[in-house]
C-alpha cells in the first residue's frame, strides 16, 4: 500500500466523507501537483498504482480535476516557485502534437469534400436524365481536344 502518496480513488472516497481538509497545488518541473492536507497531515496526490505524485502539464487541468473528481473548489497555496514550462514530464512531450491535430483537421475536412463529391456523382448518375457518353465517344472527343490544345501550344507535343 502506498505510503507517501494518496492513491486517486482514496482521495475520492476522503472527499465524499469530508476528510479532506485543504487542498494545494505545486509548481513542478513540467507541470502541478496537488497536496492534501488531511487533519494534521500533508499528503501528495499520487498517481493509481504508484507511489509517484501525479502530476499535470496544465494548470487549468489540474483545478479541473480538483473542482470536478473530488469537489475541492478552495486551495490553501498555489505555489509556482519550482514550476518551469521549458522541462517536459520524461515520456510526455509530443512536439508533434500540433502538426499532427492540423494534419487531422485537413483530412476529415479533404474526406467530407470528397464523399460529398461522390454522393453528387452517384446521384447525377441515377437520375432518369442522365446523359451516358460510350468509351469510343469520349476518346475521339479527346483526341479532337488534344489536337486542338497542341495547336494552340505551337505544334510541338
Amino acid at each position: 500500500m502506498n505510503t507517501h502518496t494518496i492513491d486517486t480513488s482514496i482521495a475520492k472516497h476522503m472527499a465524499e466523507s469530508s476528510a479532506i481538509r485543504g487542498a494545494s497545488i505545486i509548481g513542478q518541473p513540467g507541470g502541478w501537483s496537488v497536496v492534501l492536507k488531511l487533519g494534521l497531515h500533508e499528503r501528495p496526490l499520487g498517481m493509481q498504482r504508484s507511489d509517484k505524485p501525479r502530476i499535470w502539464r496544465s494548470l487549468d487541468r489540474a483545478v479541473a480535476y480538483l473542482k470536478n473528481e473530488l469537489h475541492i473548489a478552495r486551495f490553501d497555496l498555489l505555489d509556482a516557485t519550482n514550476h518551469s514550462v521549458g522541462e517536459p514530464l520524461a515520456g510526455k512531450s509530443r512536439v508533434d502534437a500540433s502538426e499532427r491535430l492540423r494534419l487531422a483537421h485537413e483530412s476529415a475536412g479533404h474526406d467530407k469534400w470528397f464523399r460529398e463529391q461522390v454522393d453528387l456523382a452517384i446521384k447525377e448518375a441515377d437520375a432518369p436524365d442522365a446523359q451516358w457518353v460510350s468509351a469510343a465517344d469520349a476518346k475521339s472527343s479527346w483526341k479532337q481536344k488534344r489536337a486542338e490544345l497542341i495547336n494552340c501550344a505551337g505544334g510541338s507535343v
